[in-house]
């Protein structure tokens, strides 16, 4: 590892989760030694949810003067795809099961773009729509059916930890799937991906289509699309790596 200070690892959650997903990262990462910290992904939509990391990483009085590694899962990589542009203090982008848009494209695109998304189909089998106060008319937040989420969402793991996860999501606004992404920060910034080979989220050959295009490192691992939680050494693995390559 470089002698030079160890950069601020900063990790994002993405939707239907909480911070509470990269404990067990969390953990590993602390015990070499970083500073982590695990900041709430509003889930508000993509403009306003980059906005607030973007905020958090640059107005931040803990970073400032900090070297930053930026970790997203699921949306929370088309989180950290717009935050990060043109913030020059992130060195790394690492993306874990993750969206990876370019410029223009939208989640809604990228979930669809290969077949096999078990949140795929008829909103209205797998949603529950739950309007909230101060959307836009028609907007709605969206919940995973609780009975889908353990073979879904939550593969992979016991059916008891599946069960508290269905029942502590938070929600992603519906509108959210259908805003461009802006410009990509994994053109100007060294980028790194965990493919679970059995996401059946976003489908692994997604997941690999916008790594590559990403020119990420590219690590697979047997797992679903919550692998931060059931291998959260792999992925604490790959930080690490991002923080070497990059120090």
């Amino acid at each position: 590892m470089s002698t030079s200070p160890k950069p601020a690892i900063v990790l994002v959650h993405g939707a239907w989760a909480d911070a509470s997903g990269w404990a067990s990262v969390i953990s590993e990462l602390q015990g070499h030694g970083f500073t982590v910290y695990a900041p709430t992904n509003t889930l508000r939509g993509l403009p306003q949810d980059s906005a607030y990391v973007n905020q958090f990483l640059t107005q931040n009085a803990a970073l400032q003067g900090q070297q930053i590694v930026l970790v997203g899962h699921s949306y929370g990589g088309a989180v950290i795809t717009n935050a990060a542009a043109g913030v020059t203090t992130v060195r790394a982008l690492v993306y874990v099961d993750a969206f990876i848009p370019d410029e223009g494209e939208t989640i809604g695109e990228l979930a669809a773009a290969e077949p096999g998304s078990c949140l795929g189909g008829d909103p209205a089998e797998t949603f529950d729509a739950v309007p909230y106060p101060g959307g836009d008319a028609g907007d709605v937040d969206l919940y995973i059916k609780q009975d889908r989420v353990p073979g879904c969402f939550a593969t992979g793991l016991p059916a008891d930890q599946a069960a508290v996860i269905a029942a502590t999501q938070r929600p992603l606004t519906a509108s959210a799937f259908a805003v461009p992404s802006g410009p990509a920060a994994w053109k100007a910034i060294p980028s790194w991906a965990v493919v679970g080979t059995g996401d059946k989220v976003i489908p692994p050959a997604e997941l690999t289509i916008m790594a590559k295009r990403a020119g990420a490192q590219i690590t697979e691992v047997e797992a679903g699309h919550l692998s931060l939680i059931s291998h959260p050494s792999v992925v604490a693995s790959v930080i690490l790596k991002a923080v070497e390559a990059t120090g």
